[in-house]
């Protein structure tokens, strides 16, 4: 939401220097509102149009992988991982983890993500600051390769 404010209203400033630099008779502030209008209406238009499959509710039928996330903070949430998560590909769930008694969540959690995006997310969100905890993000160890460590 911050972002696409910034985009317009950077979009808005040029505009205005163009139908300024067209029409200099023309009111700064009137050139201004005309910049804004059209830049609001460009980038509703543009965010209307499928970008991607990221945002998409299908899950993501390629090569996943599972990333084990540390460190999260108590209070977040799985909509809010998703999202940091989903900034680097398609992410099919979120799982965080609670404690089986209390209810509350340990700090920790596993996300079932695209291959490629899986491997950009480690390298860019482990020692990540995220809500004022620092993240550790690695590939999640399967179940069954922790058995026949132990055997």
């Amino acid at each position: 939401m911050q972002k696409s404010f910034l985009i317009v209203l950077a979009v808005a400033i040029i505009g205005a220097l163009a139908i300024f630099q067209i029409a200099p008779d023309l009111n700064g502030a009137i050139a201004f509102f005309t910049g804004a209008i059209i830049a609001s209406v460009i980038f509703s238009l543009q965010s209307k149009t499928p970008a991607s499959t990221t945002n998409s509710n299908e899950p993501y039928s390629g090569p996943t992988m599972t990333l084990y996330v540390g460190n999260l903070p108590y209070r977040v949430h799985e909509g809010e991982v998703k999202a940091l998560f989903g900034e680097f590909g398609p992410v099919n769930s979120v799982r965080l983890v609670r404690d089986r008694k209390t209810g509350r969540r340990k700090g920790f959690g596993f996300i079932e993500m695209s291959e490629a995006g899986a491997k950009k997310a480690m390298t860019k969100l482990n020692e990540f600051d995220f809500q004022e905890r620092t993240l550790k993000v690695r590939e999640a160890k399967s179940q069954d390769s922790d058995k026949s460590d132990n055997a």
